[in-house]
């Protein structure tokens, strides 16, 4: 993404010294709150609804756009990034470039994509070759077919992919995972108050056969809506296999690694050797994480309509490629995907979709130019001192702990100083030599990226982890904890306001990246964290009584958002949630912890814009949430998203937080008090 790849050097963080004293940073030459008083609503009292306190006045100044299903600051900072690499990529696609260059393949990737012309005059096109091979089949083709649609980015009936082994983290081994459900989440399928999402799920189905051209291969022209219902039929089979969400969360329930012939037994349906073959893998072991499910699959395949089954395949091809073909294709998508589901009024526009693909598909080239010239040195240096500091606060809480054994303590702080620390971008970038990007179709591009990526995923099958490698670009704003490796996390494109601000005084910048900082070293130590090793391998290394009274703390936050009402007769998935939400209290916990040894070593100032430094720490976790969301959005994540909803991430959370009672004199009667027996104290 750059006229000149750069290598730009990054040295690990790889603590071996976290319980050190904290780092003192250096401070800016001019100093601000942090606060913005226009984001507050002083109409509602902190001791009343901090979040409305805190953010009402951002979501009064920030109504809700038509091509948003949800806007927060957050979001905000994610449009300032997209809008910056859509200057460096049209500048690049501007330009005439070298053929094979990264900078050619950026520029004839950004500039075909904006071509609606040549994409509308092709319409269902680039999709017929695909769906004429699928139309052909024979039932004993289905074995190579699902493993090639798998090396184009489709999982129909369960996906492969590779992964660390949860025994031998070190090592890359082939995982298998249930997929293939069309609308997303399982209870789309299975809850009673869904079937309108359903009636129209099988509205697009019908309408994509016929615009695909699909109906009149395979012979079932003016039947495209009896084809779409016994697709749908299947799916809900799938479905009615699929394993909870909420089970999911226990990783031991996902883990019956077998041999190659232990996995044919459980589904004689799929020739396991052809499909193996088809993908270039030799495999001694692989992990079935949903054996039952995979057992459901080979009912499904056997007692399945074969012509079901081949059109099952071609739904999967097509809904796929949508949102790459005309518009057509892509307004009948959004008006499922975007108005149905999250309540969206109108499509992103065009560049920023593009731009999102682009980053999607050559995202460390972008993240090398982004980099070079939108992250500062001094920002890293930064972080890597409020880093050590949270690191040093939660191995002190550790230490402190009053209901955890001396042993388990032990243990905890050795992970705790084994964890490696990503900070702005990788030592290393990825090689993007082998991906071929033309100008024949915007589909055709994508995928060829999508092949070039599970090439790149098979190919790690059987060897050691590369600990170096990043699973976020470097402009990507959020941030993430990886129990395989036991790392942090932290890209360059979060390390900006609201989370990171260099000129603001750290009380706000502990409230903010201080707690993303936290809440990511949490997720180490949560409800599935917890089950890993120093090492990333998955062990117990907990005593009974530690982890018995982990669980009772834990089903305090459980209860406590279950118990919230996000929408009418509609309440929060507590057991689904649990971990974002234990990340969340131990991130508040830990930075407040390291904020408060930054104010007494003088690091941190006093009253600030009439405001405590206690109060600013508060007031700028809860400016991350900011948010305005519709709610069909909100009924969506409720569903799907393992974080809570952002007002209850700062009101539900916040609760549980001694801290933030003294901060806003929190007293009994007031609505956002909680009594002490029913807050959760873990890290």
């Amino acid at each position: 993404m750059m006229t000149s790849v750069m290598a730009l050097g990054f040295v690990f963080l790889a603590s071996t010294t976290s319980m050190a004293t904290p780092a003192k940073p250096q401070k800016p030459k001019k100093q601000t709150s942090g606060i913005t008083a226009s984001n507050l609503d002083n109409s509602v009292k902190p001791t009343a609804d901090f979040y409305q306190y805190a953010c009402g006045g951002w979501m009064a100044n920030n109504p809700l756009g038509d091509e948003y299903a949800r806007f927060g600051s957050f979001d905000v900072l994610g449009e300032n990034n997209q809008a910056q690499l859509k200057d460096l990529v049209t500048k690049i696609a501007a330009q005439k470039n070298t053929p094979g260059t990264v900078e050619q393949k950026i520029g004839d990737f950004y500039n075909t994509a904006m071509n609606t012309e040549v994409i509308n005059k092709q319409g269902a096109q680039p999709l017929q070759p695909e769906l004429q091979n699928i139309a052909k089949m024979h039932r004993n083709d289905l074995s190579v077919k699902m493993a090639r649609m798998l090396m184009d980015g489709s999982t129909p009936f369960f996906a492969l992919f590779g992964s660390a082994d949860p025994d031998n983290s070190s090592m890359t081994i082939a995982h298998i995972w249930q997929s293939g459900l069309g609308i997303g989440d399982r209870d789309y399928y299975l809850d009673k108050d869904q079937q309108n999402i359903r009636d129209e799920y099988v509205k697009l189905m019908t309408k994509m056969f016929s615009m695909s051209n699909y109906s009149a291969i395979a012979g079932f022209k003016g039947k495209e809506n009896e084809m779409a219902n016994r697709v749908m039929a299947l799916e809900t089979l799938l479905a009615q296999y699929a394993i909870d969400k909420t089970v999911l969360r226990d990783p031991y329930q996902t883990i019956h690694k077998c041999t190659p012939a232990e996995f044919q037994k459980m589904i004689p349906a799929i020739n396991v050797q052809q499909y193996l073959k088809t993908l270039n893998l030799k495999l001694d072991t692989l992990n079935v994480s949903q054996p039952t499910y995979i057992q459901g699959v080979n009912n499904i395949l056997e007692v399945t309509d074969f012509d079901v089954i081949k059109a099952y395949l071609a739904w999967n091809v097509i809904r796929g490629a949508a949102s790459y073909l005309s518009d057509e294709f892509v307004d009948a998508s959004f008006d499922f995907y975007g108005k149905t589901l999250s309540g969206r009024k109108e499509n992103r526009p065009r560049w920023k979709r593009v731009i999102d693909n682009v980053d999607d598909c050559l995202g460390e080239a972008v993240g090398q130019m982004y980099v070079k010239n939108y992250f500062p040195a001094e920002a890293k240096q930064r972080m890597e001192q409020l880093v050590k500091n949270l690191q040093w606060a939660l191995g002190e809480r550790i230490k402190a702990s009053t209901w955890m054994t001396d042993q388990t303590k032990k243990n905890a702080l050795e992970k705790l100083a084994a964890f490696t620390v990503k900070i702005g971008y990788p030592d290393k970038w990825r090689d993007y030599s082998a991906l071929t990007i033309g100008t024949e179709s915007y589909y055709a591009n994508v995928m060829n990226s999508r092949r070039f990526d599970m090439a790149y995923n098979m190919s790690k099958i059987g060897k050691k982890v590369d600990p170096t490698e990043w699973q976020m670009t470097p402009q990507t704003v959020n941030a993430y904890y990886d129990p395989t490796t036991n790392e942090i996390c932290f890209p360059a494109g979060i390390l900006q306001p609201p989370f990171f601000d260099m000129n603001a005084d750290d009380a706000a910048n502990y409230g903010a990246i201080g707690v993303v900082i936290g809440h990511e070293m949490t997720h180490g130590f949560d409800d599935q964290g917890r089950n890993y090793d120093k090492d990333g391998n998955l062990a117990d290394w907990w005593t009974e009584k530690d982890a018995a009274t982990f669980k009772e703390k834990a089903q305090l936050i459980v209860d406590h958002f279950n118990s919230i009402e996000v929408a009418p007769g509609v309440f929060g998935n507590g057991e689904f949630t649990l971990g974002e939400n234990i990340a969340d209290n131990g991130g508040l916990n830990v930075s407040y912890t390291a904020f408060q040894k930054a104010k007494k070593d003088g690091q941190i100032k006093g009253e600030m814009d009439g405001f405590t430094p206690e109060q600013r720490f508060f007031l700028a976790y809860a400016a991350v949430w900011a948010a305005n969301i519709r709610e069909a959005e909100i009924l969506r994540r409720t569903k799907t998203d393992p974080h809570a909803l952002g007002r209850w991430r700062v009101n539900a959370t916040l609760r549980h937080i001694d801290p933030f009672y003294e901060a806003f004199n929190i007293q009994p009667g007031d609505p956002m008090y909680m009594a002490p027996e029913k807050r959760s104290h873990i890290w």
